[in-house]
């Protein structure tokens, strides 16, 4: 009798333990779900389930590409003084093309977001119920205030022209968007479906989100392609962002990507590589690292869980990142005198410019010599980047290079090779 009643105990108890240990959930009627449309929730939502990632999430300039200075004054990183402001756009004199003193700056109460809070920063307000970009901008590194498109900065939208790589569900028709950030759904694609259904439906939410590492690496690395580069949308009239592109979808279908052929000399130097900022893909494409099928996440983490170890989100600092795969074996050329082992200095030259001029990397892992300069002296090269080369002459420095890249020939007497006598 016992026996039956333990029975009976364990008929009801277990049941209800399995839906505690499921988080309580409700049926869903998963047919009936994914026939509706997919939609953004917003990174807040992901957390519930996600919260170490959402917390590594939090640390990169992802999360804090776009903020809003009216819920935290903090996010405006520069002393908002009018006076200041107008001094050092006089001192840029010929480079402007609107006075100083005629320049639009807005005030604190009158910025409705921030973009960026780490090279530099912009902001943004509101005119007509449309969001334009103001035609200042601070410098963080040199604590000084430039000017920003001054003459032609109520004609570009901000939405329009930047907004889907500054914030996320840009919806270019309604003018508005789901997330002032780089969030979660930028990478992963909407989550309405992936949130909704039960932890119960295991193989059904899987299918329902991206996971850039379980696609393959050309698909997965436009993804960051779709913001790290610069052209035109090809489905929207105008837009500069890949509007229509989602995580997981063919790039080149949604953006053509800008060239110096194609006529951007503002972008691009002579030669293809880039002299702007956030074009790290269009480098990356003319990459032997492209080649070989090497891309942004074999060096870069988007989200890591516990301290970010460097500042820019390789997994090792400087240097040691190229380590990882290419080991040092000779010391001729231009190793013979760089003992220090420095991969970045040389192969990834600050020729691009975010704020400062040369404050950026390049990306396309190639050593650009003095010749190249000589050349185009529109091209720098990586040589003078360097401080000790800065004010050297070219022609010296290429000879320089000349005698370096003249490997000895080897010396001595061949070995003749012995017989080989099989043991009998």
């Amino acid at each position: 009798m016992r026996a039956k009643t333990l029975a009976a105990a364990i008929s009801v108890v277990f049941p209800a333990l399995m839906l505690m240990a499921c988080g309580g959930e409700q049926a869903v009627d998963v047919k009936k779900l994914m026939a509706s449309p997919k939609s953004y929730v917003g990174s807040d939502t992901c957390k519930m389930c996600h919260l170490e990632h959402f917390d590594s999430w939090m640390m990169t300039l992802h999360s804090r590409m776009t903020q809003d200075p009216q819920k935290n004054r903090d996010v405006i990183i520069a002393d908002f003084d009018e006076k200041r402001i107008r001094e050092d756009l006089a001192k840029l004199g010929d480079k402007l093309k609107v006075p100083a003193d005629q320049i639009f700056i807005p005030k604190i109460e009158d910025i409705k977001y921030t973009i960026g809070s780490q090279w530099k920063q912009r902001y943004i307000i509101e005119k007509g119920g449309v969001l334009y970009i103001a035609p200042i901008q601070y410098n963080a590194d040199t604590d000084r205030w430039v000017n920003y498109n001054e003459a032609t900065w109520e004609k570009n939208p901000w939405l329009l022209k930047c907004g889907g790589c500054h914030a996320t569900g840009v919806d270019l028709d309604k003018q508005k968007f789901v997330e002032p950030a780089v969030g979660c759904e930028a990478c992963h694609g909407k989550g309405s479906w992936h949130a909704a259904l039960p932890k119960t439906a295991v193989f059904e939410k899987r299918q329902t989100i991206v996971n850039p590492s379980k696609l393959t690496s050309g698909v997965a690395v436009e993804i960051c392609g779709s913001c790290h580069n610069r052209g035109k949308a090809t489905k929207f009239k105008d837009a500069e962002w890949a509007v229509g592109y989602e995580p997981g979808k063919s790039l080149e279908i949604f953006f053509k990507s800008t060239s110096f052929a194609g006529g951007d000399a503002t972008h691009l130097y002579g030669n293809e590589f880039s002299k702007a900022h956030h074009q790290q893909y269009i480098d990356w494409k003319q990459s032997k690292h492209f080649k070989e099928g090497v891309n942004c996440i074999s060096c870069h983490y988007v989200h890591q869980i516990g301290v970010p170890p460097t500042r820019s989100q390789t997994q090792a600092a400087g240097s040691k990142q190229c380590f990882a795969c290419h080991v040092q074996i000779n010391q001729n050329m231009a190793h013979s005198i760089h003992s220090f082992a420095n991969c970045v200095g040389c192969h990834m030259p600050r020729i691009v410019t975010s704020a400062e001029s040369g404050d950026l990397h390049s990306h396309v892992f190639a050593t650009l010599l003095p010749s190249d300069t000589l050349k185009n002296k529109a091209i720098p090269n990586s040589c003078q980047t360097c401080h000790k080369h800065k004010n050297e002459d070219l022609n010296e420095l290429q000879a320089d290079w000349d005698a370096l890249a003249k490997i000895p020939k080897p010396v001595g007497k061949p070995i003749e090779s012995i017989p080989y006598k099989r043991a009998k």
